[in-house]
């Protein structure tokens, strides 16, 4: 796939590593939960290099000195429900202080296409850089759509981070949002007739609550 833009795979071996055992099908649902929540901290940590800093005053035990801390309003961090949930407590261990939103978006089972049920933002937040959590990107329906929506209530500095993506959905979202930041784990082959990545790991929904 040509390189893209605001499009960043990470080939770190602890997130590849990780990525190998979630793939895994005889993965228990408590290591699944925990992994995607580890990597979520790796990708983070990644992502968020470019966070603004002002310098303040700190007075250690030895002098005073001006140092510097993260600038401006809080960060909101966005999962795409419900899986996305899986990878908000990894953003947090980060950044503690972050406010959580969220999106609920469901996938039309014969056109495959995403319909909103639920969204809840925090304020002001337009003055937030917005991280956008789903583990999978399959066709990128569900990810360019809650992008849109956080555009409509006026963000305007977007990162959106997945696990696994496929090169149709990667495609999808950054043509239709070519100005925010995508963070990738893993670029996989393709997508099979059902929408599902292949190899994937299944649904990462049923696979982070236990549920079929």
């Amino acid at each position: 796939m040509e390189k893209m833009d605001n499009v960043f795979v990470l080939d770190h071996p602890l997130i590849q590593h990780k990525i190998s055992i979630l793939r895994n099908e005889n993965t228990g649902t408590n290591e699944f939960r925990a992994l995607i929540e580890e990597i979520a901290v790796l990708m983070g940590y990644e992502a968020l290099r470019d966070l603004p800093t002002e310098d303040v005053e700190i007075k250690t035990p030895i002098e005073t000195c001006m140092t510097p801390m993260i600038a401006g309003k809080k960060m909101a961090i966005v999962p795409i429900l419900r899986a996305g949930l899986g990878m908000v407590n990894g953003i947090l261990a980060l950044v503690p202080s972050a406010k959580v939103g969220h999106i609920g978006l469901y996938r039309d089972p014969k056109t495959h296409e995403p319909h909103e049920y639920y969204c809840k933002l925090p304020e002001p937040i337009d003055q937030r850089t917005i991280v956008v959590v789903d583990p999978m990107l399959a066709t990128g329906g569900s990810g360019a759509e809650a992008v849109d929506f956080i555009k409509q209530h006026g963000g305007k500095n977007i990162k959106f981070m997945c696990i696994i993506a496929a090169p149709e959905g990667l495609k999808k979202l950054h043509e239709a949002h070519p100005d925010i930041q995508i963070y990738v784990g893993h670029l996989d082959r393709c997508l099979n007739e059902d929408a599902y990545i292949c190899p994937g790991l299944g649904d990462a929904g049923d696979r982070i609550f236990g549920t079929k």
